[in-house]
């Protein structure tokens, strides 16, 4: 994040723990508290970024922080400790409602209470998690968005296979204590024997389980990595892109922002447009309208993002048909 985009960030944020004096005197209309759980550590961009999208969005929607507004921030990192604890906090507070990122900040929020309205951001499979009765109505107090589903694991080894055909084993970055974890792993699965691929799960517990799993990986040949979409993941994200570096491994990732960082290519959706969405049914929300009534809604742009310094690096030639088909390609 740049410096200016970091100083419209805190702007926006405005003093979320305290507003000015003259801002309360000067208040008029009703409060209304707006929670936000995010399972990143507060000086992670990739939070701040979306945090700050949600922020436009009830901005233009006419929510002003310190004039109707009070937002409640918790960024927890991804400790699942540390979400339910701040997930609680969250909900002792009361908010009219709580925008949650992911399922890993959706699944506490929602064992904490069935009463405050919710609204989450990159879930990947709301119904299997019971998060909502069915897409089209949510028949909770959740609605919300969905990441993607479990099938585009087989894209992300497509994909991999594509850049190098003669990749014959994948090691897979995933954590296996959420229910997406599981799901986009068993989509892999499945898709691996027509790739002619063999594929090895590797946990991200902590650093050192993925750092272990992911050089026991690289001894073997023909392999590289498919990254799964996890808020785990997501918070190792730099040591994931130097271990693939290190060891010469190609690697898929799910979010575009890897590839910004140095890792190889990515396809997925917008997830920070997500965010923006989101702002629309807290204001929807905020109006009087109910989560159960709200239908969840599914990403509307895929993007495929090529970083062609990494290919170079790796040594790998990156197919003019994938170039062709690419979103963006950094050079």
């Amino acid at each position: 994040m740049s410096d200016r985009r970091r100083r419209e960030f805190l702007t926006l944020l405005g003093g979320a723990a305290a507003w000015p004096l003259t801002a309360r005197a000067q208040q008029r209309e009703p409060m209304r508290r707006v929670g936000v759980l995010m399972t990143l550590s507060a000086d992670d961009v990739i939070g701040q970024t979306r945090v700050a999208a949600l922020l436009q969005g009830l901005q233009q929607a006419g929510w002003e922080v310190g004039r109707n507004l009070r937002i409640e921030l918790r960024s927890s990192g991804a400790n699942p400790e540390d979400i339910r604890k701040q997930a609680g906090e969250l909900v002792a507070l009361a908010p009219d409602v709580i925008v949650a990122n992911g399922s890993a900040a959706a699944g506490p929020l929602l064992e904490a209470t069935r009463s405050v309205p919710i609204v989450f951001a990159i879930v990947p499979d709301p119904v299997g998690a019971g998060y909502v009765d069915s897409l089209a109505r949510p028949g909770g107090n959740a609605t919300g968005f969905t990441s993607f589903e479990y099938g585009i694991g087989g894209k992300w080894l497509e994909l991999l296979k594509e850049i190098g055909p003669g990749l014959t084993q994948a090691a897979v970055i995933r954590d296996p204590a959420i229910s997406a974890g599981l799901g986009q792993w068993g989509a892999i699965q499945s898709a691996a024997p027509s790739l002619g691929l063999e594929v090895i799960p590797v946990n991200v517990r902590d650093a050192n389980e993925i750092e272990r799993g992911i050089a026991a990986f690289a001894r073997k040949s023909n392999g590289g990595l498919v990254v799964s979409g996890s808020a785990r993941v997501v918070a190792h994200r730099n040591l994931v892109i130097a271990l693939a570096a290190r060891h010469k491994l190609p690697a898929v990732y799910p979010q575009r922002f890897y590839v910004d960082a140095g890792g190889l290519i990515s396809y997925g959706p917008d997830f920070v447009d997500q965010f923006r969405r989101a702002a629309g049914y807290v204001d929807r929300i905020l109006k009087g309208e109910k989560p159960a009534d709200l239908p969840v809604e599914a990403p509307t742009k895929y993007e495929t993002v090529i970083n062609l310094k990494t290919a170079k690096a790796l040594g790998r030639e990156v197919p003019p048909t994938l170039l062709a088909r690419a979103d963006e390609v950094i050079e």
